[in-house]
């Protein structure tokens, strides 16, 4: 990737994640990247190429910078809360910005499976793992325990995003865990 396309990107994503987005414009991205005024254009044509772009970008960056904490290994329990709450704690953490970014871009995509495509696909990879592991953990009812886990994490992250960034991660995901066990 290049170094305009990626710093394009990265501006791109940080725009979404602080204003909306309405922020998401060939010429801000520019300015907020410090490049050359037509630099974003000249990587995504459209206004749709360069959301194409950002969910893509957002996709793979995630993947790769949680891809180090869901790999970790574990034994039991208590390994896989302290595994999950890391994750939720960089994404409203370190990385809130993207965080907030790959929200607006869920809404946007809602109705372009195109767009939603990246999104989907990397949910769809986390569902997956999230489910082997309640069943290793003894989910009762494994596809009922990982709705109710999926909608969980979506609930902590988006509280911690908008109402209360110091909420406390762990406690709520171990009561969450543990009663997705038990249904």
């Amino acid at each position: 990737m290049t170094p305009i396309r990626e710093r394009a990107l990265e501006a791109a994503t940080e725009l979404v994640g602080t204003q909306g987005i309405r922020a998401l414009t060939h010429s801000r991205v520019d300015a907020h990247a410090g490049l050359p005024r037509g630099s974003t254009s000249n990587h995504f044509r459209t206004r749709a190429a360069l959301l194409s772009g950002v969910t893509q970008w957002i996709a793979e960056q995630e993947t790769r910078d949680l891809g180090a904490v869901l790999t970790r290994q574990f034994d039991d329990l208590e390994g896989f809360i302290d595994v999950f709450s890391a994750a939720i704690e960089l994404l409203t953490g370190p990385f809130a910005v993207r965080t907030r970014a790959r929200y607006a871009l869920f809404l946007e995509a809602a109705s372009d499976p195109e767009l939603f495509a990246p999104l989907h696909a990397q949910r769809e990879g986390m569902a997956a793992w999230s489910r082997s592991l309640l069943v290793s953990l003894g989910a009762k009812h494994p596809d009922t325990a990982l709705r109710a886990f999926m909608a969980f994490g979506d609930g902590i992250v988006l509280h911690r995003l908008s109402v209360d960034p110091d909420a406390p991660v762990r406690e709520s995901v171990a009561v969450a865990v543990r009663g997705c066990l038990a249904a």
